[in-house]
């Protein structure tokens, strides 16, 4: 399992990465610069093909690939020969004038901003089975036995409780309560609540979780506890139970919402007495748990709230996947923001292992339901990542897009070419940079596998 999650990562990291190449290839083409080489995958090409000026390639490692235009490494040849300015022949990459080298290097990252766009259109055409929480709400503090003040009981939140919007947007499910909190780490919100029938107005100021990066509050989904879908082979199945049973108590104690089931499993007892409700008739069963350094297997999951979205128009589906692309891209430069504002990196920041790793867990969660859920699963992450690399690439960096493009601007103001020297130095601290960034990034990853 864990070579296929592998496997299935590669496989789509590659792609994102591949349609930010064929981006930087396309303008490159229609911009007169020409291309020596366009490969999927890096290393030592496996099969090539020589196809007018360029040669298309397959490399050794299929991760990602990369763009070779003639003459972007031009700067280095001319500062080791000492000279004022590049030289370059037509058709080189600094052949062309400057706005043309910025559409080059912006068009990497605006092709996977079009490609997360064309997903969640195609995503959202077809529709989708969504599994959910309603948007009912558990204190933490009720069910842990610490109690420190989260912000949810600074504001008064109480279990029970049901938020139908925030800043005026209205939720209807606990994640879009989870998406809007995330983002907004240590900013006042409005927030609406419904409790016993009455509407109230609260405000809550999320706080910053610093392992994550992203902005909490303190509070569960509430979950019915009805038992959803049963493994096989089981502690829940050797127990007995099935799906739609009700758990009542557990080692005598009430079970209301199923995070109550939480306090009762970290004791991590042997047997669990399991006091149930079937078709209207009262069960008792004995459970063993199966514990791992993940938690404890129960066997079973609580049942969610399930639907499907409708068929859009191809109109309707376009409007929806750019509104999807484009609240991406906003969580995205938003979770930029809290990097400086002394989160963990090593758990907040993932690298390239991680996230294969991660994107073939979504993908094969999926799977596990059916080939259905497994595509839109995979699709879906891949959008966050596409969006992802779109806003790492145009920061202004050297190397990155971003860098190239204010390397280029600086051009166009001083209306003559940039000396050799500067933009070899400029790219040299680039490359530290990312290294350093890698590297941290990695051994966060290494941490992260271990962890696992």
């Amino acid at each position: 399992m864990f070579v296929l999650k592998i496997l299935l990562g590669l496989a789509g990291l590659g792609v994102v990465v591949i349609i930010h190449e064929l981006g930087h290839f396309i303008a490159a083409r229609a911009m007169g610069i020409d291309v020596e080489a366009f490969s999927i995958g890096w290393g030592k090409p496996i099969l090539k093909k020589q196809i007018g000026a360029v040669e298309y390639r397959l490399g050794m490692f299929p991760i990602g690939g990369y763009c070779k235009m003639s003459g972007e490494n031009e700067f280095e040849e001319a500062y080791k020969n000492n000279q004022y300015a590049v030289s370059p022949v037509k058709g080189t990459f600094f052949s062309v004038k400057p706005w043309r080298r910025i559409i080059v290097a912006f068009a990497g990252p605006f092709f996977n901003i079009v490609f997360a766009a064309l997903v969640f259109s195609v995503i959202w055409g077809i529709g989708f089975n969504v599994q959910t929480t309603e948007n009912r709400i558990v204190l933490v503090s009720d069910v842990a036995d610490e109690e420190p003040v989260y912000p949810a009981n600074a504001a008064g939140l109480e279990t029970g409780d049901r938020i139908i919007a925030i800043d005026g947007t209205p939720v209807e499910t606990f994640g879009e309560i989870r998406e809007h909190i995330a983002v907004n780490a240590e900013k006042k919100l409005s927030v609406k609540i419904e409790r016993n029938g009455s509407i109230h107005d609260i405000t809550i100021t999320p706080s910053l979780d610093k392992s994550t990066g992203a902005g909490t509050i303190g509070v569960y989904s509430w979950l019915d506890p009805v038992v959803g879908v049963v493994a096989p082979a089981g502690p829940a199945e050797n127990a007995g139970l099935k799906p739609d049973d009700r758990i009542l108590k557990v080692n005598g104690k009430s079970i209301e919402y199923s995070v109550s089931l939480i306090p009762i499993v970290e004791e991590q007892p042997q047997t669990l007495t399991v006091d149930l409700e079937r078709d209207g008739n009262p069960l008792q069963t004995e459970l063993r748990p199966v514990y791992t350094a993940e938690g404890a297997d129960l066997g079973f999951n609580f049942q969610l709230l399930e639907y499907r979205t409708p068929n859009l128009s191809p109109f309707a589906a376009i409007g929806k996947g750019l509104n999807e692309a484009w609240k991406t891209l906003s969580v995205s430069v938003k979770s930029l923001a809290l990097l400086f504002k002394g989160i963990d990196l090593t758990q907040a920041v993932s690298g390239p292992v991680r996230i294969t790793y991660m994107l073939g867990d979504v993908a094969s969660a999926g799977f596990s339901n059916s080939f259905a859920d497994g595509i839109r699963n995979m699709a879906d992450f891949l959008c966050l990542i596409s969006v992802a690399l779109c806003v790492m690439n145009l920061l202004p960096l050297p190397v990155l897009d971003g860098g190239l493009i204010v390397l280029f601007i600086i051009e166009i103001f001083k209306r003559e070419p940039l000396n050799p020297k500067f933009i070899s130095i400029f790219q040299t601290v680039g490359i530290v940079l990312i290294f350093t960034l890698m590297a941290f990034a990695i051994f966060g990853d290494v941490l992260y596998l271990v962890r696992l």
